[in-house]
């Protein structure tokens, strides 16, 4: 018993390292961020580029939407903008400040919170839909996460997942986030991105797509 307890303790104090590492690590890429066209989202087109494809796979307005691993808030706004109620939450308390500071100057009430993705501190079954870009491949245990996610949204809630494996090696081929899905999700389709340059603000080579899934599953109780 005393070795299992020391190998827990041991568990724990490095998954708060990697926490603390990774909190570090996007804080100091939070000034830079926004540089990236598909970050910023600061040219027009690329702009209506994601907007239109959210209108296409959201509610047409009025729904409560979680932005997980929202980064500075480009989406989020977006969001509000459609008439979205978001909630935006990220790990890296300097994001989250570049996105309050951003939707206060777009004049848009977003509640955005410092909250590790991979465990959201948060109410059960309360979303529309959960929207979450670039963010999964890089969490620890992708398939656990996915489970604990499906508890947030509302029963017939939709999940989208914007990923990509690129160039560097680095992500999720869509197919493995398709074997991951909780049985709960129906309607799963698979969106190709990598073939519309104004997403990424130029052409890319390698894989980018969307998932989108609907959640069929009963109330949950705890």
């Amino acid at each position: 018993m005393l070795a299992q307890n020391n190998m827990n303790e041991y568990n724990t104090e490095n998954n708060e390292k990697q926490l603390q590492e990774s909190q570090q690590y996007w804080d100091d890429l939070a000034s830079t961020f926004d540089n990236e066209p598909d970050h910023g989202l600061r040219d027009t087109l690329i702009r209506e580029t994601w907007t239109e494809f959210l209108k296409t796979w959201l509610p047409q307005t009025n729904a409560t939407i979680l932005d997980i691993g929202c980064g500075t808030g480009s989406l989020s706004i977006v969001l509000a903008e459609l008439g979205h109620k978001v909630i935006g939450v990220d790990l890296s308390p300097s994001m989250i400040s570049h996105a309050q500071a951003k939707a206060a100057a777009h004049g848009f009430q977003i509640e955005f919170h410092v909250m590790d993705a991979a465990y959201p501190q948060l109410s059960y079954q309360q979303f529309d839909v959960i929207i979450c870009r670039h963010l999964l491949w890089a969490l620890p245990e992708p398939e656990q996460v996915l489970q604990r996610w499906v508890e947030f949204l509302k029963q017939k809630g939709r999940l989208v997942l914007v990923e990509g494996f690129w160039v560097t090696g680095a992500g999720l081929h869509a197919e493995e986030i398709l074997k991951m899905l909780p049985s709960s999700f129906i309607n799963v389709s698979n969106q190709n991105l990598s073939d519309n340059p104004n997403f990424w603000g130029g052409s890319v080579t390698d894989e980018r797509y969307a998932i989108i899934a609907d959640n069929n599953r009963e109330g949950i109780t705890h």
